[in-house]
């Protein structure tokens, strides 16, 4: 492509994806390109991808679907920037990358894009997945339960994903009864830990069987306890209107004020909802 029709591609309202592509490698040119995205690497980006990603959940979960559209374009952007650097060392592109999801999507729906009937239980579709994603692994070498979760999911995502690995080979508590049991069992060990390091061992005791629990409701305890985040955010904003109402701020209140506070918050919530 010429400079010329590089830069009508760029400057083409309409151009699509082909444009989106088309800026990502003029922005790695390494004579004409922008420094600062010419000095990154997949490392240095990596933690861009997790934030956009969050930003997407996040719009989704405020049902900003104005928003929704431009922190999709910031995660897809994203991949194009993975996959321009790919390119310069001669890994893959991003046309690589679209193809082998387009391969995986079809080799994972046989019952819509194959012979098999479409005419099955969610149950047998999610089984059937598994199994299909079980033989992938195994393509790979990996051999273990756990293999293939990958490290770099947030903690309490990973855990989830953790115990439905082992779930599928049985180990697994039957009633959620029991998992709530375990929980009072964690937090009496928590309670009783004296040293630093046993506290933190505990304390992550606690979390995992949090998540398990979680999984058993069938909860995504990273959505929950965004919910949670969001909900503490708008109560105690509610208490710093109260108070600026009178002039003051939260260090000029003190416990007792702000939890009665609080609760007001939480029955004007209730009676709204």
């Amino acid at each position: 492509m010429t400079h010329h029709d590089s830069d009508t591609l760029i400057h083409d309202p309409d151009g699509g994806l082909p444009r989106l592509l088309e800026i990502m490698r003029r922005l790695r040119d390494p004579d004409t390109g922008c420094p600062w995205d010419l000095e990154q690497d997949f490392a240095s980006i990596a933690p861009y991808t997790i934030e956009e990603a969050y930003e997407v959940a996040d719009a989704i979960e405020r049902k900003a679907w104005d928003e929704l559209r431009g922190e999709l374009g910031d995660l897809l952007f994203q991949s194009v920037f993975h996959a321009q650097m790919a390119a310069e060392r001669g890994l893959f592109d991003f046309h690589d990358v679209a193809n082998t999801m387009a391969d995986k999507m079809v080799a994972r729906h046989p019952h819509v894009f194959g012979d098999e009937s479409r005419d099955k239980s969610a149950e047998q579709q999610t089984a059937d997945w598994e199994a299909i994603k079980a033989a992938e692994r195994a393509d790979k070498a990996q051999q273990g339960v756990l293999d293939g979760v990958a490290h770099g999911l947030p903690a309490l995502m990973r855990a989830v994903k953790l115990q439905k690995r082992a779930a599928r080979v049985g180990f697994d508590w039957p009633e959620t009864d029991q998992v709530i049991d375990k929980i009072v069992e964690e937090a009496q060990e928590l309670r009783e830990a004296t040293d630093p390091d046993h506290r933190e061992e505990e304390f992550g005791d606690l979390l995992f069987v949090m998540a398990n629990l979680a999984r058993h409701l069938d909860i995504d305890p990273e959505a929950a306890l965004r919910r949670a985040n969001a909900k503490f955010t708008r109560r105690f904003g509610a208490i710093e209107t109260a108070l600026a109402a009178e002039g003051r701020r939260p260090e000029d209140s003190d416990l007792a004020e702000m939890d009665a506070l609080w609760d007001a918050a939480k029955g004007r919530e209730k009676d709204q909802g």
